[in-house]
């Protein structure tokens, strides 16, 4: 996924995600209405996962699965 990427870039994308937001920005966030393109991406992902995983057996198996995966890069 890092192929590519500088150590200076790894860490520069690194601080940004790591960064904590201020009380103002995240009310400015959350004040901020979310887009229609923004809604339908959000809807198809999820009528995808839905159709991917039928039961809510398959979603919680794929749920245990993702959180071993991050529990092991953890």
């Amino acid at each position: 996924m890092s192929q590519g990427l500088s150590d200076a870039a790894r860490a520069q994308i690194d601080a940004l995600s790591e960064r904590r937001l201020s009380a103002a920005e995240v009310r400015a966030y959350l004040a901020t209405p979310m887009s229609e393109a923004e809604r339908a991406e959000i809807v198809d992902l999820a009528r995808w996962f839905q159709q991917r995983y039928p039961t809510g057996a398959e979603r919680l198996a794929y749920v245990r699965r993702a959180y071993a995966r991050w529990a092991r890069r953890g």
